[in-house]
């Protein structure tokens, strides 16, 4: 539990509390398998925690098919100065993640129950985040219509991210992205580091001082890539 209080900080009793009703409820209803009971830490909430690393104080962030809230419970527990959305379509998910929110009393979070494309016109955020939802050539066509000018897509992403990217570069140019990157987050913490696909919007705006938690960090590998 050392690396869990490092990474959790004064928050690690409310994660506690959420990795006991996912290693319960979450199986019961089917949101988490039972062989990831033991592997719930290091796999899912620390590997999930590490991603506020790359994200700005006091973003507006939605998770897209946030399931049974990774990352986007998670990161609303390590990082209470963001407003986070929880978008996902299912029902039983849906009731799933408003039993954690009034359960912890994340008061910076609102679940909605929905399809991406469905909220395009009532959405407008800093940074959509996703975790094992869909190829990067479909989340892109997603995510990126929920983001304002210069925000950024976040997505977790496993051994084939350099592909997906690679492969998701016909649709990302019709978008007309600004940029896109490798980033590996949590080094030192979590084994194998991990591994974030970085999509930025159009026409970034102009970086606040001391803005991003990213930048200056020793532990975050880039490999970037632009598009044309």
């Amino acid at each position: 539990m050392g690396i869990s209080s490092e990474v959790f900080g004064d928050a690690l009793p409310l994660a506690e509390r959420y990795a006991e009703f996912l290693a319960d409820a979450g199986v019961e209803r089917g949101l988490i398998g039972p062989r990831e009971v033991d592997r719930l830490w290091e796999r899912h909430l620390i590997n999930c925690a590490v991603v506020e690393e790359a994200i700005p104080e006091g973003a507006k962030v939605v998770d897209i098919g946030s399931g049974a809230g990774l990352p986007g419970i998670v990161l609303a527990i390590v990082r209470p100065d963001l407003s986070i959305t929880l978008l996902e379509p299912l029902l039983r998910r849906t009731t799933f993640l408003n039993e954690v929110v009034e359960m912890l009393e994340l008061e910076n979070v609102e679940v909605r129950r929905g399809r991406a494309e469905e909220v395009t016109r009532e959405l407008s955020v800093d940074i959509a985040t996703a975790r094992a939802v869909a190829p990067l050539e479909r989340l892109a066509k997603w995510a990126l219509p929920l983001l304002r000018p210069g925000g950024e897509l976040l997505a977790m992403k496993g051994e084939r991210a350099a592909t997906e990217l690679e492969e998701a570069q016909p649709v990302l140019k019709r978008f007309g992205v600004r940029t896109t990157e490798l980033l590996q987050v949590g080094r030192g913490k979590v084994e194998p580091p991990t591994t974030l696909v970085r999509v930025v919007a159009e026409r970034e705006p102009r970086q606040e001082p001391g803005r991003g938690r990213l930048a200056g960090k020793g532990d975050a590998k880039r490999s970037r890539k632009r598009s044309s």
